[in-house]
């Protein structure tokens, strides 16, 4: 079974330009590799989630956000918590996953969990 390792990538050079980029209250896609991010900023900073809802899948970043840390799915108003990424309107589906955000001097970062693949192996047989 392969282990998950937190790996960062660099979303902006310092907190300002994040400000500038995602103003208040607004959220923004980032895309690493094939995975597909919602960066939120809120009163209370800047959060992360996979950028689909888990009932059909409609990308939270074109949702909005509410006064609760909440992103809201556009298509049937899911609400997600942007702390917990557990589904808030009681309407029964999965949670999202929730990705970490790190304010550093050198920038501001994102932290996805990657699957680490275990060595490859030399085919052996008789």
């Amino acid at each position: 079974m392969a282990k998950k390792q937190l790996k960062w990538y660099k979303l902006f050079a310092n907190i300002e330009e994040a400000k500038e980029k995602i103003p208040l209250n607004n959220t923004k896609r980032a895309r690493i590799g094939t995975q597909k991010v919602c960066i939120a900023h809120t009163n209370e900073g800047f959060f992360a989630v996979d950028d689909e809802c888990t009932h059909m899948r409609a990308s939270l970043t074109s949702g909005h956000l509410n006064n609760y840390n909440e992103v809201i799915c556009p298509w049937h108003g899911y609400r997600f918590c942007l702390k917990t990424g557990e589904e808030k309107s009681g309407k029964n589906t999965s949670p999202v996953e929730v990705h970490q955000i790190e304010e550093r001097e050198d920038g501001v970062y994102l932290g996805l969990y990657k699957e680490e693949k275990p060595p490859q192996r030399d085919e052996f047989s008789y």
